[in-house]
């Protein structure tokens, strides 16, 4: 298979929320390469507001993994993060990766849905992969990921870090 871009969320709101971003950042070098960071932010939880405030970011890179290898993948780093399967839905986690994009393929199998299909309203995943593939075009509306990100107020999103790994956009 040849390579695709790819965009990934990362999130976490229990313990050391930065420390485990950064292992999330550096286990993402085995499925991905010519990886890219965004800056770290905090945002206030959404959906489930009686928990931590998270810190999300976003890496972009390219793989040669099939969908749904990519995101067993991400399933696995996040279980060495600490992260148990179920869980209350959209509660504390130690670790969260999403697979935002995946090419320009619009996927919908059993758990499994690329674009991810709440990240056009959270601007806790926009703002940060604006940073690094602002002119990427979203699959289903065409619309640049900068343009839909501006469309979303910023507020409750801060700049936490602004570096998450060695290869963060400056």
């Amino acid at each position: 298979m040849h390579s695709v871009s790819v965009a990934i969320g990362l999130g976490s709101n229990v313990g050391d929320r930065l420390g485990r971003l950064e292992d999330a950042c550096r286990a993402l070098e085995t499925p991905l390469a010519d990886q890219r960071c965004s800056a770290v932010y905090e945002s206030e939880p959404m959906y489930v507001e009686d928990q931590p405030p998270f810190l999300n970011a976003c890496c972009v890179g390219t793989t040669g993994l099939p969908a749904r290898s990519l995101l067993e993948a991400l399933q696995a780093i996040e279980r060495r993060a600490g992260r148990s399967p179920g869980g209350r839905r959209w509660g504390p986690r130690e670790l969260d990766l999403d697979l935002l994009l995946y090419g320009d393929r619009v996927i919908e199998e059993a758990g499994l849905r690329v674009p991810h299909p709440r990240m056009t309203e959270r601007a806790f995943v926009l703002w940060p992969l604006a940073e690094i593939a602002g002119d990427r075009l979203h699959p289903e509306s065409g619309e640049t990921i900068a343009r839909i990100a501006a469309a979303l107020p910023r507020d409750g999103l801060h700049l936490h870090a602004s570096a998450l790994c060695a290869r963060t956009v400056e």
